[in-house]
């Protein structure tokens, strides 16, 4: 399956954001979020918007780097909206970002936190999938059903893999268990019958670095799930199937999850 294309991602942004919209629609946004401990509804819609807010910036002053990300985690004041003001917000939010990333092109040269995919298309998959992730608390808060197409979950789980090769996932230190060792090796697999359903991953920690393939090889522990299951697993999120099917070394698949989601608790 070949990763989603940059006009693809950009309207994805304003598709998920939509349906993140209709999953609020008639909600009190003063319920709490279950899987952001802390927010209620309307918070969440903020951060997102702050989110989206703050990638267009970054592309649209063709920013070398960082841009600060306060506001967009600083929404202690948000606990009391108004879907009919919060809601339209969002929407021009996520509106603004596929416009800047549209005339942006995703070649040119923007700062992200990740080395070698300083471009604008770096966002435009960011973006996508943080909504994606956001909507399905949102489902969840709300009491309303979440789904995603395969494509684009297989596409959120490439860009997780390639968030473990970065040294925060894997490098030892203090209160970090090392993560890297003989016999470390992790396979999942997306299965039903929906669209994603037979794409798999392989993860070698064995070597100096962590290395993610299609490899169909053994592992020493194996995660089977429908694509848009395994993605809220490894971002740590309710499932609708209550999880995936773990064969192996299930201790590895957690150590693996918690240190490759380091930047979720930053």
């Amino acid at each position: 399956m070949t990763p989603l294309s940059f006009d693809r991602l950009r309207a994805e942004i304003l598709t998920q954001t939509g349906l993140l919209r209709s999953h609020v629609k008639g909600a009190a946004l003063s319920v709490p979020v279950p899987s952001c401990p802390g927010w209620n509804l309307g918070q969440l819609l903020r951060h997102v918007g702050w989110a989206h807010r703050w990638a267009e910036t970054i592309v649209r002053t063709r920013s070398p780097e960082a841009v600060s990300h306060a506001r967009l985690d600083d929404i202690a004041g948000y606990t009391d909206e108004n879907v009919d003001v919060v809601g339209p917000w969002l929407a021009e939010g996520a509106e603004l970002l596929v416009a800047t990333l549209r005339d942006a092109g995703p070649g040119a040269a923007v700062w992200t936190p990740v080395p070698g995919q300083s471009s604008p298309a770096f966002w435009a998959r960011r973006m996508t999938h943080e909504t994606v992730v956001h909507r399905a608390d949102a489902a969840l808060a709300a009491g309303v059903e979440f789904a995603v197409d395969g494509d684009v979950a297989v596409d959120a789980l490439d860009e997780w893999m390639s968030f473990g090769s970065v040294p925060e996932a894997f490098a030892p230190g203090p209160g970090r268990p090392a993560l890297l060792g003989p016999g470390r090796t992790l396979a999942f697999r997306a299965t039903g019958t929906a669209t994603g359903a037979g794409a798999h991953w392989r993860v070698d920690l064995t070597r100096d670095v962590p290395v993610w393939s299609r490899d169909h090889e053994e592992a020493a522990v194996v995660a089977s799930a429908t694509p848009a299951d395994l993605l809220l697993f490894v971002y740590g999120r309710p499932t609708a199937g209550g999880g995936p099917e773990v064969t192996g070394d299930a201790a590895l698949l957690e150590l693996w999850r918690e240190r490759t989601g380091f930047w979720l608790h930053e």
